[in-house]
This record gives structure tokens, C-alpha cells and sequence, in this order.
């Protein structure tokens, strides 16, 4: 018997007492996951009085929202009823794609902290059109790489809409969870992003400081009885693709290809997995987002392989962003040591083996057999990484990494003075993080191991992080040997000591539209013994964040430069700067994002003044329409407008990137990806048709082309097509 009515009225009279923890407590009862709300729900401890975190994080929630949890031998329940405090109105997607994101996107989401270490969790969301998402926090949710939604798993969600209210159901199978036996509590949260009033709330009160996915102040699910063993957790995907591709570029006949393959994930126990993959294949996987190269260091892109992403931290968080002695994304694409390209490289096997031995120990041990390239001399190398974490005191842990790249051919096989035998990595990192979360900080030492290379080969650093609501301060430092040389690492520079700052403060007006302000200094220096100071940077900061979710940015910069070598400022290919000369400049940046909750919105950057011995006038960002909830359409631009006395180049560089993602249904999308790129003179059309005919089961067909492309005049001139391709790829989620 369905009796929503009831159940609204039984929930909303909690509101007069607040909240505590909650329990979870067994059903014998099915429940169908529709939407609607069984008498079932009745039975279940419900979570009430959210609190606000944006704009404000005093108050209760202007919108009401009540959740409520129950299980059984197979799956953890959800139930969410979000109040409206309007009856018509219309909800905020991007499209009806799975795993959403956005700040200003209607959602209900449920947190998962099992082992309770204030550090890792699962997120399970959904919306008001039943459009699921889900991902997984690191780093206790701090920082920018702490939410990642690449990460995929079998579950059961869907949404209705009501007059003044909606509802959401989930079904959670224990299986995909990690977590220990005869746990009797679990850390959980629950949160919403309500469009209609720009608000977001949650379940556990979290500073508006920090982030909605902060883990620091969780609350306490009970289990009314001691967890058991989740039973045999065993998952088959295997693969196949199909594929034509044609070099016109070199001239080469069409190519047709077959391949089939698998990934085998096993829970070895409740907390550690074990993943398998043969013959992978990652040709589903989104195109990489283009970038004006004006740098004079290596671009990192970040890793979307679905294969390296649960536990990813483990292996990816050593060192800083600019300094990590392990980046996944080395694995399966090779460099060309004779020609200085990139290439790709087969992957026959790959095993990691991920997750936590016991509450305070967590577990990563990676082993990949990268493949052979006769054509570039390239020999076969097996890729082996172990990462153990220690938690110690409240939220902080201890973390040991070895990184090993060996070939196991004989020397005569290829080129010893382009590829080594091997390459290793050997580092210690302590990431502290306080009870509270106003400290957060971590300090680490990495130490590589060359053939014949001793000196000077290591990298050490340290961050801190001190937040409070009016004021927050950042520090952090790094030294980096001159032979600091980890082959499976990213290292922006080498041969450097570096130190930088920032400190802000913000105002939080009690009436108008801004929810935040306030000024900021930071400042950034880079150098070495032999050159001393190569760059440094100082700059005065304001930043505005509106209501509305609007928010501005801007910075006044005076920024010094130091060029050892010879480089081409205009990234046109024309006449270096000389080396050792020095260059002093005063520069604007600038940033602003419209209302994300309007149907048309977009995002403004410049990077604009004095720029080496000229001027550059610079801007960039990306305009969309949103067509709820069928998709939309969005273009990303960068201009670039060099000036440079002569002998130098001049240079006009424009990257335009028109994306249309249409969404038929909640299981079939469309995606086209343009973008033209007038420093590479490259116009890449990327365009793929997903269908999902089953819980996390794929049919691909992806169609790629590169054309040569010049400005002439102002106008896009498309040459001759340099390579073509047409790929389908079949996917079956399959458990065991």
C-alpha cells in the first residue's frame, strides 16, 4: 500500500527537535525502487533538519529535506523527500547523462565513510529526472582532485516529481561497497543542491569554508546489527571492438582492426579489491580538452581511464601537482625517444590489487606489462608500483611508495643510449590533517634511482593549509634535484627550489546578493644556485561569490622571468629569446562565472599586459545553452593576440571548441566534440553514439578526424583530412 501523505506528515513533524545520528535498520519487506514511498519507510530512522551550507551556514534549510535508510542481505535503502518552497518550478540538469556535475544542478546525495577514517568515501546522487551519479572522495574531500565521478558501479536509482516536493530511491548493493565485518557504525552524510533557491544543505553541518564533500564532521549511521560478510563479489567486463582507420597524412592503405579483452574485479576481502585487465582498450574514452601551449614546461592532463581510478589516490597523491613521482597516464602511452613523440603503447596485462587491510592500513600494488614498438626501438617494460597508507592520529596517515620500470629484454634488443633497463622511485609522504580541518598539510621526500645516477636525484617538499571561516592561509615549498628523474612520474621542472603563499580574508554580508568577499597576497618564487631567481611572482587578490552561485575573480600581477635557454614567447615557431636574459612584467588576471542556473551561462578568463619583451592581450572560457534535459551545447575559445618587436614573431592564436552532448533518453547519448586549434593548424572532430542497454553496459561507435586546417584571412581553410578513424566498442557488465 502506497501512503505518501502519511509519511510526509510523520517526517515533517520531526523538525521540531534536532537530529542526531541515525540507524539502519533490517527489512524483510521488498521495496521496489520507483520513487514512490511504501508504508515500508515507516519502519526506517530518518535523518531531518539539514542544515544550510551555501549561502549561509547558520540556519536550518529554507528547502526541508528528510532521509530515511533501511537494509537487507543484498542492499543498502535510500529514501529522500525534498521540499520545495514552491509548488511549479523547474529543476536544474545538465543533460539526462549519468554522473552530472555542476554546482547549481538539482541533486540528493548520500556519503559513505564504512572503515570511518575521516579520508575516503563513496557518493551515490541522483536528480530530479532519476539521473544517477556516482564517485569516490579522497583526501577527507579537500583539494581539487578530492571528487572523482569517473568511477563506475551497478546500482538502482530513480526519481519522481510531486506538487511542492520530490522523491528519491536508492538501492545500494552491499557488494560494490568496501567495507569490514562486525562493523557496528558506519560515518555517513547526506546533502542537496536545490536550484530554485540557490541553496545547498546537509545533514551533518559542514563550515561553508570548506567543502559540501568535506569528510571531517561526519555522523554516525548505526547498524542494528553487526555487519556480515557481503558474500563472493566477482565482476566479468569483457570487451569488444572493432575499428577502420586511414593515414592520409603518410599516405598508408586503411587499416581495419579487431580486438576483444576484459576486466575482472574481485573483492578479495570486504575492504581490498582486486582488478584484472587484459588486452585493455580506452577508446571510449572522452578526447582530451586542447590547450594554447605558451608554456615552456609539459601540459598535465589528468587520468580518465576507468581501470586506475578506484583508489586512485593511493598511487596519485605522492609529492604536489607540479611533482609526482607516479602518473598513471605514463602507462600505455610511450615516448619516442628518437623522434621526441609521444606514441601509443599496448597494455597485454595489467593487475592492482587496492583498498584497505584493516581500518588503519590501507593497500596499492600495481603491475602492468607495457608492450614493445619496433618502429621507434621501443623495448617491452613491465610497470610495478606498492603503496602502503598508515593512518595515525585523527585524520593524518604515513604513506611508503616504490615505483619500478624494467625491461626484461637483453640490452642488445634496443637502444640502450635512448631507453634504460630500468628506472625506479622510492618515497615517504605524511598528510596530516586536522580533527577539525583547520590544519591540513603534508610533507614528503622522493628519491629516484638511475642507472649509474646518484646525485642530485631526489625531491623533497612540504604544504600547509590553515582555514577558518574569515581568513585562510597556504604555504608550500619544494626542492627538486637536478637528476630527479622518475620515467613513470610527472616533473613540470627540475633543478629548482621553489616557495609560495597565499593568504585571504573574507567578509560575509548579512543582506544583498553577495554571499562572500574579500582581498588576498600571495606570492610564488623559483630558483636555483646556479642561476638564482628564475621566476617569481606577487600578487593582489579579490574574489566576489554571489547567491546567485556568480562568482569573480581578479588578481594584479607584477611577475619576473628568467630564460636559461632559448624559447619562442609567440608558440608560433619563429625566432627564440635569447638565453640568459630576464624579463619583468605587470599583468592582469581575471576570471568571472555567470549564474549556472540559467539556461544560458558562461565563463570569462583573461591573462592579459606586458608579456616578455611585448604585450599579449588574452581571453578565454566557454559560453553554453543549456536545453534542459535533453543536453546542450556549449563552445570553449581561447584567444591569444602576441605582439613582439621584431626580429620576433607576432601571432594570432585562436582555439575554438564547439560540444554538442544530446541526450535521448537516460540511456542513449550523443556527443560531438570540434575543435580547431590554429597553433598545431589542427581541426580534430571527435563524435560518439552511447548506448546503455544495460546497468553499466555499453555500445560505442566513435567516429575521429584530423584535418590540416590554416587561417587565411581571417577564415578556417579545412585541407586535406590526416588520419581518419571509425571505432565500435561492446562493453557487458557482467557479476558473477
Amino acid at each position: 500500500m502506497r501512503n505518501s501523505a502519511f509519511f510526509i506528515f510523520f517526517s515533517l513533524t520531526l523538525f521540531q527537535a534536532y537530529s542526531q545520528d541515525i540507524e539502519i535498520r533490517r527489512t524483510s519487506t521488498p521495496i521496489q525502487i520507483d520513487g514512490m514511498i511504501d508504508d515500508v519507510w515507516s519502519t526506517a530512522d530518518s535523518a531531518y533538519n539539514f542544515m544550510q551550507f551555501f549561502p549561509m551556514d547558520t540556519s536550518l534549510a529554507n528547502s526541508a529535506t528528510v532521509a530515511k535508510v533501511l537494509y537487507d542481505d543484498q542492499f543498502i535503502y535510500v529514501l529522500g523527500v525534498m521540499q520545495n518552497l514552491s509548488d511549479d518550478r523547474t529543476y536544474i540538469t545538465p543533460s539526462l547523462r549519468r554522473d552530472f556535475f555542476g554546482d547549481a544542478n538539482d541533486s540528493f546525495s548520500f556519503l559513505i565513510d564504512a572503515f570511518q577514517d575521516n579520508t575516503n568515501a563513496f557518493i551515490f546522487g541522483i536528480n530530479p529526472y532519476g539521473v544517477r551519479r556516482e564517485g569516490l572522495i579522497t583526501n577527507g574531500g579537500s583539494g581539487s582532485g578530492a571528487f572523482s565521478m569517473d568511477w563506475d558501479n551497478k546500482w538502482q536509482g530513480e526519481a519522481k516529481l510531486e506538487n511542492g516536493y520530490w522523491v528519491a530511491e536508492m538501492a545500494i548493493p552491499l557488494k560494490s561497497i568496501r567495507f569490514g565485518e562486525n562493523q557496528t557504525e558506519w560515518n555517513v552524510n547526506f546533502y542537496r543542491v536545490d536550484s530554485e533557491e540557490a541553496e545547498k544543505s546537509t545533514w551533518a553541518p559542514i563550515n561553508r569554508s570548506y567543502s559540501i564533500i568535506n569528510l571531517a564532521t561526519l555522523k554516525k549511521m548505526s547498524w542494528d546489527e553487526p555487519t556480515k560478510k557481503p558474500g563472493a563479489n566477482i565482476s566479468v567486463i569483457p570487451y569488444v571492438t572493432a575499428g577502420v582507420n586511414k593515414d592520409f597524412q603518410n599516405n598508408e592503405p586503411s587499416e581495419s582492426n579487431f580486438n576483444s579483452g576484459f576486466d575482472l574485479k574481485y573483492a578479495v576481502t570486504p575492504g581490498l579489491n582486486l582488478d584484472l585487465t587484459v588486452n585493455p582498450d580506452f577508446s571510449q574514452v572522452e578526447v582530451d580538452q586542447q590547450v594554447t601551449n605558451l608554456d615552456r614546461f609539459e601540459i598535465f592532463y589528468p587520468e580518465k581511464r576507468q581501470f586506475f581510478l578506484e583508489n586512485a589516490d593511493l598511487f596519485a597523491n605522492y609529492g604536489n601537482g607540479r611533482t609526482t613521482p607516479f602518473f598513471s597516464r605514463r602507462i600505455g602511452v610511450a615516448r619516442d625517444e628518437s623522434t621526441g613523440q609521444n606514441i601509443q603503447n599496448s597494455i597485454p596485462l595489467g593487475m592492482r590489487l587496492s583498498g584497505k587491510v584493516n581500518n588503519n592500513l590501507r593497500l596499492g600494488l600495481l603491475s602492468m606489462q607495457g608492450g614493445s614498438d619496433e618502429a621507434a626501438g621501443l623495448p617491452s617494460y613491465n610497470y610495478s608500483v606498492l603503496s602502503l597508507q598508515q593512518k595515525v592520529l585523527a585524520r593524518s596517515n604515513v604513506s611508503f611508495l616504490f615505483v619500478n620500470k624494467q625491461t626484461f629484454e637483453d640490452e642488445g634488443a634496443f637502444d640502450t643510449s635512448l631507453y634504460s633497463e630500468w628506472n625506479r622511485t622510492i618515497g615517504m609522504d605524511y598528510n596530516h590533517a586536522s580533527a577539525d580541518n583547520r590544519w591540513n598539510g603534508k610533507l614528503f621526500y622522493h628519491q629516484t634511482l638511475d642507472e649509474g645516477v646518484s646525485d642530485e636525484a631526489y625531491a623533497t617538499g612540504f604544504q600547509v593549509n590553515y582555514t577558518v571561516p574569515k581568513w585562510s592561509w597556504q604555504m608550500s615549498g619544494q626542492r627538486v634535484g637536478a637528476n630527479y628523474n622518475p620515467e613513470v612520474g610527472f616533473v613540470r621542472r627540475r633543478d629548482i627550489k621553489q616557495l609560495n603563499s597565499t593568504v585571504r580574508r573574507s567578509f560575509f554580508p548579512s543582506q544583498g546578493g553577495v554571499q562572500r568577499h574579500g582581498p588576498g597576497f600571495d606570492f610564488d618564487m623559483v630558483g636555483n644556485e646556479t642561476y638564482g631567481f628564475l621566476d617569481w611572482d606577487v600578487n593582489l587578490l579579490y574574489d566576489i561569490f554571489w547567491k546567485s552561485s556568480a562568482r569573480f575573480s581578479a588578481r594584479l600581477r607584477r611577475q619576473y622571468t628568467y630564460l636559461f635557454s632559448g624559447f619562442d614567447p609567440s608558440g608560433s615557431g619563429g625566432l627564440n629569446l635569447p638565453s640568459d636574459s630576464d624579463y619583468t612584467n605587470n599583468v592582469i588576471i581575471a576570471s568571472y562565472n555567470s549564474d549556472q542556473r540559467k539556461k544560458f551561462f558562461y565563463e570569462l578568463r583573461t591573462r592579459s599586459g606586458e608579456y616578455y619583451n611585448g604585450t599579449r592581450i588574452n581571453l578565454e572560457g566557454s559560453i553554453t545553452w543549456r536545453y534542459q534535459p535533453k543536453g546542450f551545447t556549449s563552445i570553449a575559445f581561447a584567444y591569444n593576440n602576441i605582439k613582439l618587436p621584431d626580429p620576433y614573431n607576432d601571432a594570432v592564436l585562436f582555439l575554438i571548441g564547439p560540444r554538442f552532448d544530446f541526450t535521448f533518453t537516460k540511456n542513449l547519448f550523443w556527443t560531438t566534440f570540434v575543435q580547431y586549434n590554429t597553433q598545431i593548424e589542427n581541426v580534430n572532430i571527435n563524435s560518439r553514439l552511447q548506448w546503455r542497454f544495460a546497468p553499466v553496459s555499453d555500445f560505442f561507435l566513435v567516429y575521429t578526424d584530423n584535418y590540416l586546417a590554416t587561417n587565411d584571412d581571417g577564415f578556417i581553410n579545412l585541407g586535406q583530412s590526416k588520419s581518419r578513424a571509425l571505432v565500435f566498442k561492446l562493453t557487458y557488465w557482467l557479476n558473477l
